[in-house]
């Protein structure tokens, strides 16, 4: 029984990789991604100060969505 929901969780943790890796390649390709409303940039002479709140709000929500799917799948 345990080798069953070890091999159950490394499937999940590959199917997350897969995605986030998916996800990442892809973002390059979304001209709104870091330069969402909430994201601040700040630049003076040559310091540079770039904080993208409202991205990290984005990804967290479509994350939290993502892992209760996968989350109640496995329940």
């Amino acid at each position: 029984m345990m080798l069953v929901d070890i091999g159950r969780w490394l499937m999940v943790l590959g199917a997350i990789i897969f995605v986030s890796g998916l996800l990442l390649s892809l973002a390059g390709r979304l001209p709104s991604l870091g330069a969402l409303p909430g994201d601040i940039a700040i630049e003076r002479g040559n310091v540079r100060f770039y904080a993208p709140l409202g991205t990290m709000l984005v990804l967290s929500l479509v994350l939290t969505l993502i892992l209760n799917v996968v989350w109640r799948f496995f329940r």
